[in-house]
């Protein structure tokens, strides 16, 4: 091996081995600080576009969640209330039977008539008030909503609306339907039985469209997890094996230092040539 104060090759072979150890330990230092192996486009470009689109997606299934939550809510409204319907048309048909019996006192069919009809406004007011974010499937001129299905904003569950407000085609009960004679007790009654037969039957395809909301919805979470574990299975660094690989980097780093100073201890070798 030629001996040169000039150059010194062995110092810069030590030089540059050590200046990879470093880069390799700070690349390792970085990925057990942020806990990703790929944390930029720069770590690895391929993979990094591929997690993007990834949590692109996952976010997008938030909304998706969020949509279903709030159609969720308005179905569960409509429900609350159209049961609460349903008892007072049970309560509205007593009423209506009581009046058909041709012995009542003028006072009694009277005193029917003041809580057929108070029952019958309230009807009104429950079917009004049936409201969430906006939506009411019950009242009169309801039109429905639609539900976000998936991440392109291309399917979606739609849930029609249930008009139970008076005199719509669930409940035939007019808005002054009255039970005071015994002609509108009998023309009541019938409407009346037609009228729970009716909105049984909309509560039952309200109820199948919750279980489908909330069936969609238990999907969504289980895809978004999914996505969410495959992103972190991409990107995620292997901490375990980055701390073992730190403790091997850092004793290189010693050696290697150690082998630069020896490198540079060379050129003195050559002044002892000249020593008597």
């Amino acid at each position: 091996m030629t001996m040169s104060v000039n150059t010194n090759t062995g110092a810069q072979i030590a030089l540059q081995n050590l200046n990879a150890t470093n880069a390799s330990m700070s690349q390792v230092q970085n990925r057990i600080s942020t806990g990703k192996s790929v944390a930029g486009a720069k770590d690895n470009g391929a993979i990094w576009a591929i997690a993007q689109g990834q949590r692109a997606d996952i976010g997008a299934l938030g909304a998706v969640k969020q949509s279903l939550d709030r159609g969720i809510a308005a179905v569960d409204v409509a429900l609350a209330a159209g049961e609460t319907v349903s008892d007072l048309l049970l309560q509205l048909k007593e009423k209506a039977l009581s009046a058909t019996d041709a012995s009542l006192k003028t006072s009694a069919r009277a005193a029917l008539n003041e809580d057929f009809k108070a029952l019958r406004d309230q009807i009104a007011t429950v079917t009004s008030n049936a409201e969430f974010n906006g939506v009411n499937l019950l009242k009169t001129g309801a039109t429905g909503f639609q539900a976000l299905a998936n991440v392109a904003g291309t399917s979606s569950i739609t849930v029609g609306a249930e008009v139970l407000a008076l005199g719509g085609a669930n409940v035939t009960i007019a808005a002054t339907q009255s039970i005071d004679t015994l002609t509108k007790a009998a023309a009541s009654l019938t409407a009346v039985t037609t009228s729970i037969d009716k909105v049984s039957a909309s509560l039952a395809r309200l109820g199948t469209k919750s279980k489908a909301l909330s069936t969609h919805l238990t999907f969504v979470g289980k895809l978004s997890d999914a996505l969410e574990a495959g992103v972190g299975n991409l990107v995620d660094a292997d901490l375990a094996k980055e701390s073992a690989k730190l403790q091997a980097m850092q004793t290189k780093q010693q050696l290697g230092v150690q082998a630069l100073g020896i490198a540079n201890q060379t050129p003195q070798l050559v002044l002892s040539l000249f020593r008597g």
